[in-house]
């Protein structure tokens, strides 16, 4: 527990917000999945950076990255869920910043 203080991530760790959203999904043809069905690969999730350490490259707060939930470390703060890694964890980041104005690129760094 934190009791109101700030948090200051340390090396090259990242702290995203856990999207209560991500649960279920939508099939393209509009059946929902819950977020308890098996799946035959694992699947990777989409959420917004919090705070980073001071030793992260290509992660900068308010980025969104692309990781495997399952791998990842859960801690509640101020009622709110996270989750903690390491930068080298992150599959892939989306960031306007990231654009050079060429249309061909994603938007991702991979």
């Amino acid at each position: 527990m934190t009791d109101g203080a700030p948090i200051r991530m340390l090396h090259d760790r990242v702290l995203v917000e856990v999207d209560r959203e991500s649960g279920e999904r939508r099939s393209s043809g509009g059946i929902v999945i819950p977020a308890t069905a098996a799946m035959g690969a694992r699947r990777l999730t989409w959420s917004r950076v919090i705070a980073v350490g001071p030793h992260a490259r290509a992660v900068e707060k308010g980025d969104r990255v692309l990781f495997d939930a399952d791998d990842k470390s859960e801690v509640e703060v101020h009622g709110e869920l996270y989750m903690v890694m390491r930068e080298r964890d992150v599959h892939a980041v989306a960031a306007d910043r990231l654009s050079d104005g060429s249309d061909d690129l994603t938007g991702l760094y991979l």
